[in-house]
C-alpha cells in the first residue's frame, strides 16, 4: 500500500520542489550567513505537501475527464495509473489531495502568523492555483506559466521565511528554477498530445502544435543558462554557478531527440528522461554554487 501511495504522489517529481526550497535556503545563507533549521525543515515539509496535493488532484481530474483512459502511460507522462488500475478509488485520491493541501496550508498559516502578510499572499496564490490547476489553469493553456510562477514563489517564500526581506537575487534565481520546472512539464506533455486534446485540455504543446513546440523547447534551455550566466554580472548568481552548465549534455540530448521525432515514444521517452535529468542537475548545482 505504501508503494501505491508513493506512486500516487509521484514521489520522484517531488524533487523539483525540494530543489526550489534548497535554492531559497542557499540564497538566505549567502545573503544573511545563517539558516533557521526549524523553519527550513517546516518549509520543506509544507512545500512537499502542497506539491503532493497538486499531483493527487491532477490524477483525480484526469481520471474523471477520461484522459487516463485514452493516454499511454510512461515513467514521465500519462498520470500515475493508480486510478485506471483501480489500485485506489477516485474519492480516496481526491480526499488525500485535499488533506495534503490542508496540511501544507496549515504550515503556511504558521509562517503567516510568524512572518506576516507577504507569506499570506504567496500562500493564497499557492492554495487557489493548486486547487484549480487541473481544471481552469490547464484548460486555459497556462500550465507551464503556473509551474514557472510556482517555482519562483517557492524560492522567494523560502528566502522570506528565513530573512523577512525581499531580495532581488531570490526573485532572479526563482525565475530560473521556475523555468527549469516548466521545461519538464512542457516536454512531458508531448506524449499526451492526442489524449489531452480529445478531452478539452490545452497544454502549451497543444496550443503551439508539435512541430512548433519542438522548435520552441530549446528556448527554455537557453533562457535558463543565459540567466545563470547573466546573473553573475548582475550579482544574482556566482561564478561558481557556472557549474550548473554541467547539465548541457542532457539538455542537448533532449533537444536532439525531440527535434527528430515528436510522436514516437521511442524518441519521446529518452527526450523526457534527459529533460528531467537536465532540470534536476541544473537546479541542484545552482543551489550548491550559491553557498560556496
Amino acid at each position: 500500500m505504501l508503494y501505491i501511495w508513493l506512486r500516487a504522489i509521484r514521489i520522484k517529481f517531488l524533487l523539483a520542489s525540494v530543489i526550489a526550497v534548497s535554492n531559497g535556503l542557499a540564497i538566505a545563507y549567502w545573503k544573511t550567513g545563517t539558516i533557521d533549521p526549524l523553519s527550513a525543515v517546516l518549509t520543506y515539509i509544507g512545500v512537499v505537501f502542497l506539491h503532493a496535493s497538486v499531483d493527487l488532484l491532477n490524477d483525480y481530474w484526469d481520471y474523471k475527464r477520461g484522459i487516463d483512459g485514452v493516454t499511454t502511460r510512461t515513467k514521465f507522462s500519462g498520470g500515475t495509473g493508480v486510478l485506471p488500475e483501480k489500485l485506489l478509488t477516485p474519492k480516496v485520491v481526491y480526499v488525500a489531495g485535499l488533506i495534503f493541501l490542508i496540511l501544507g496550508a496549515s504550515i503556511g498559516a504558521y509562517f503567516v502568523a510568524m512572518r506576516g502578510i507577504t507569506i499570506a499572499v504567496i500562500l493564497g496564490f499557492a492554495v487557489v492555483s493548486i486547487y484549480f490547476y487541473s481544471t481552469s489553469i490547464v484548460n486555459a493553456g497556462l500550465g507551464e506559466l503556473f509551474v514557472a510562477i510556482k517555482g519562483a514563489m517557492i524560492v522567494l517564500g523560502t528566502f522570506y521565511v528565513q530573512s523577512m526581506a525581499i531580495e532581488p537575487a531570490a526573485l532572479y534565481v526563482g525565475a530560473i528554477v521556475g523555468i527549469l520546472s516548466a521545461t519538464v512539464l512542457f516536454v512531458n506533455s508531448f506524449p499526451d498530445f492526442e489524449a489531452d486534446r480529445s478531452k478539452g485540455r490545452r497544454t502549451l504543446v497543444i496550443v503551439l502544435g508539435r512541430k512548433l513546440a519542438a522548435k520552441t523547447f530549446p528556448l527554455f534551455v537557453v533562457a535558463a543558462y543565459a540567466m545563470i550566466i547573466m546573473g553573475i554580472f548582475l550579482g544574482f548568481t556566482k561564478v561558481y554557478s557556472l557549474l550548473s552548465l554541467a547539465s548541457i549534455p542532457f539538455a542537448a540530448k533532449s533537444i536532439l531527440s525531440l527535434s527528430n521525432d515528436q510522436q514516437s515514444f521511442k524518441r519521446l521517452v529518452p527526450a523526457m528522461a534527459s529533460a528531467v535529468t537536465y532540470s534536476r542537475i541544473t537546479g541542484l548545482l545552482l543551489a550548491v554554487s550559491l553557498i560556496f
